[in-house]
């Protein structure tokens, strides 16, 4: 192990969630690297919009406290907390195979940080470190879409143009055979559908042409009225993937009508935990590994949506949080 002095910083700041819609950046002690960590200097980090504001707003629910823990989260909810987990940066104390590599890590907003060493995961060749950020999202679309098992020639719709609904959709697209469409209330996504080679409706207009059509629908609008015009768009015996997580809302959902009589498959899939479809042959590490890899494909730098300097991540978090649009958000590490 190489331990350099110069790089061993003595402070850190990190983003910290002090109340409910307020955040501050906050100093705190740094100590050198054990033989199971290493320092990690920041490059990027990348803002999960929907989940992270659900933190910033204090909606997690109490039943949620530890079931939503980051991987390397400090604090408790609701606060104060250091939440967060799309973190690329360089390599600067640990391992000697290490030193000066680009990583991804499941960590805070922070600018230097220790690490476990198996919480690292290096950059593959051809991955630059800013579409990198989008690694955690990546492997939320790559488990959905073990979660839900598309075959080939499916027809399939993808209701929520966010990020992870765009990945999902981008993965689901390269399967021969398969139709796509990407749905989205805002006629402007039309735009990040085409980046991706996917056919767009507004969901009044798949409700015109896909009603009982579709083998899987995938909702991840994070609105709760995003679920039902899915029960429509799926066909007899398909499958609805939900992948929104809602927080403390409550969800109507009309599952009189044609519901049970269309046999319909109402799945949850959640990132925490590896797809049981896979889970037996791969491990947390194996799936990010691949989340990385498929990464690489250039089309998915449409999701980076503009950068601002760490120390505007208070104020950025609160506007995401109230609702300003976005993507993925990128926190830019000087």
């Amino acid at each position: 192990m190489t331990i350099a002095p110069s790089t061993v910083h003595e402070q850190a700041r990190a983003f910290w969630t002090t109340g409910p819609g307020q955040g501050a950046l906050r100093f705190e002690p740094l100590a050198a690297p054990t033989a199971e960590q290493a320092l990690v200097r920041t490059v990027y980090s990348g803002i999960s919009r929907g989940t992270e504001g659900l933190v910033f707003r204090g909606e997690v629910p109490e039943s949620e406290y530890n079931r939503m823990r980051a991987p390397l989260q400090e604090g408790d909810f609701p606060y104060p907390v250091k939440y967060g987990y799309a973190s690329v940066g360089q390599v600067e104390a640990g391992p000697d195979a290490l030193i000066g590599r680009e990583v991804f890590c499941l960590h805070p907003h922070q600018d230097r940080y220790l690490a476990p060493l198996e919480l690292l995961q290096p950059l593959p060749d051809g991955l630059p470190a800013r579409r990198a950020a989008l690694g955690a999202n990546m492997e939320t679309a790559l488990n959905a879409l073990w979660d839900a098992g598309p075959r080939l020639g499916d027809r399939i719709a993808v209701i929520g143009a966010g990020v992870v609904g765009c990945l999902t959709a981008r993965l689901a697209a390269a399967i021969p055979g398969t139709e796509v469409h990407l749905i989205d209330a805002d006629p402007a996504k039309a735009e990040i559908a085409a980046a991706f080679d996917l056919a767009f409706l507004t969901p009044e207009a798949a409700g015109r042409t896909l009603p009982d059509a579709c083998d899987l629908v995938v909702h991840v609008t994070g609105s709760p009225a995003g679920l039902a015009p899915a029960l429509i768009l799926a066909g007899f015996e398909a499958t609805v993937l939900e992948l929104s997580w809602y927080g403390t809302q409550t969800v109507p959902l009309p599952l009189g009508r044609d519901f049970h009589a269309k046999r319909l498959k109402l799945v949850s899939s959640q990132v925490g935990s590896v797809s049981p479809a896979r889970r037996a042959r791969r491990s947390h590490g194996d799936r990010l590994a691949t989340a990385l890899a498929l990464l690489r494909d250039p089309a998915f730098d449409a999701l980076l949506d503009g950068e601002v300097p760490f120390a505007e991540l208070p104020e950025t978090m609160a506007r995401l949080a109230a609702g300003e649009a976005a993507l993925c958000r990128l926190v830019r590490y000087d």
